[in-house]
């Protein structure tokens, strides 16, 4: 650290990456609150182990290789200006190197790691909800490691880096990730579920589907205000929180130190706090309104919401941010009640149209309202348009989402190592362990009269 004043701009943004770190925790502790308050009773342990142990698993695979690949890849498929693998850029990120540890000379490469590690965990979990009751642990943990440090960290070296491919050539402008997160997460599970199939009694004889109630609606609701939460934590964390003209060699002008979005482009918290609360605002009104009052959708309306409008909502107006929360609240459920009727889709929390199909619809509404924006402060980038958001959404949902996760699940169905035994799923995942608690309470209610 130069002087005095390096070193507290130092400090402040190693702090603030870390409390945005704690913040984004939440998001996992409320997708382990709403997917047990949404499974049934004979289903709970299983579905808790399943979505912890994606942590420890996420976290080292993403530390062994995940990060270098944010690094080494941003040129994508090798197409601009004939570059190829970064591996200058990409030296600090591998597990050996000093930076990758303690180093009192380095104080920002583990909590910016550990930002995009959440980020990770998020995208894997979007996946876990979906699949609940019918998926072996170990098909899941395969999945999660390709999405969560593979599949997801590609598409933001492509899209959600200064120097990507997608933002130079397509202008593609994904602040807040809709289409880098919960467009693939949305993407890669409904491959998965193509090949996992329905729950068993989801679909009557005439192929109808019945509805699976949430189990604990009280878990449902905490579960979804935790991921509110963390998700403000997550708004932030895609924040450069203070940063001067000279350090991306003076594009942004003047002399006043800025905080910025993914791209460099000057931003600020309090845009962000506007256009959140909006987005979440128009979405939860929407979805109370078209689900008629349902609870789950209603809360999952308020997230469809926030993830439609997060393309552009370093741009956007707070009215912009609340409308088109509210029109893709609208989309992801009336989207995700067709594709259950006409493919017969037993997506059992709505993952895929709260993340993935609301992720799509506001990465291409990005393109249309924020049309000829500079989609970087880099002079020489694309601008945001139509066609470089919508190729952006393909690419994100399709390429990198669903094509992953379809094949994956279709090879781990091959070795039988993807759907639970007819059986098991009968008598639920937790089976040995119930009858093991159902023992126990009967060996005391028996002492206890015997004591009387």
């Amino acid at each position: 650290m130069g002087n005095n004043l390096d070193a507290l701009t130092t400090i402040f943004t190693e702090f603030y990456y870390w409390v945005t770190v704690v913040l984004m925790f939440l998001i996992h502790a409320g997708f382990l609150m709403y997917e047990v308050g949404m499974s049934r009773r004979r289903n709970h342990i299983h579905t808790l182990m399943k979505n912890v142990m994606l942590i420890p698993l996420v976290t080292v695979s993403f530390f062994l290789f995940g990060w270098w690949i944010y690094f080494a890849f941003p040129n994508g498929p090798f197409i601009f200006e004939g570059k190829g693998i970064d591996y200058a850029a990409a030296t600090g990120a591998r597990p050996w190197d000093p930076a990758m540890g303690t180093n009192l000379s380095d104080h920002i490469n583990g909590v910016f790691w550990a930002a995009f590690l959440l980020f990770s965990w998020t995208a894997a979990s979007i996946v876990s909800g979906s699949v609940i009751e019918r998926i072996r642990s170990g098909g899941f943990w395969i999945l999660a490691v390709l999405i969560g440090s593979v599949a997801w960290i590609i598409d933001a070296s492509w899209g959600w880096h200064w120097d990507g491919w997608m933002v130079k050539i397509l202008g593609y402008h994904d602040a807040y990730a809709s289409g880098v997160i919960h467009a693939i997460a949305g993407g890669f599970a409904l491959g998965v579920l193509l090949v996992l199939g329905p729950r068993i009694g989801k679909f009557r004889e005439d192929g109808t589907a019945r509805d699976i109630p949430a189990h604990n609606p009280w878990m449902v609701a905490l579960g979804f205000f935790m991921i509110y939460t963390g998700f403000w934590g997550f708004y932030a964390a895609c924040n450069v929180p203070i940063i001067s003209p000279e350090v991306i060699d003076g594009q942004i002008t003047g002399l006043t130190w800025t905080a910025t979005n993914i791209y460099l482009a000057p931003t600020t918290l309090s845009a962000i706090t506007f256009n959140f609360l909006m987005s979440l605002s128009g979405g939860l009104m929407a979805a109370y309104i078209v689900s008629k009052g349902d609870l789950m959708w209603t809360f999952s309306g308020g997230l469809a919401g926030i993830i439609t409008a997060s393309a552009g909502n370093d741009l956007y107006h707070p009215i912009q941010a609340m409308l088109i929360a509210g029109f893709g609240a609208w989309a992801a459920y009336k989207l995700h009640y067709w594709v259950e009727r006409k493919f017969k889709i037993d997506d059992a929390v709505g993952a895929v149209a709260v993340h993935g199909y609301a992720g799509f619809i506001g990465v291409v509404i990005a393109g249309f309202v924020l049309w000829g924006q500079p989609s970087s402060p880099y002079e020489g980038y694309a601008a945001i348009n139509p066609v470089g958001q919508f190729i952006g959404a393909i690419i994100m949902f399709f390429v990198l989402g669903f094509l992953p996760g379809y094949f994956c699940a279709k090879l781990l169905n091959a070795f039988d190592l993807l759907r639970i035994p007819r059986k098991v799923e009968l008598e639920g995942l937790d089976f040995e362990t119930n009858q093991t608690y159902l023992a126990a309470v009967e060996e005391v209610q028996r002492a206890e009269k015997a004591a009387v």
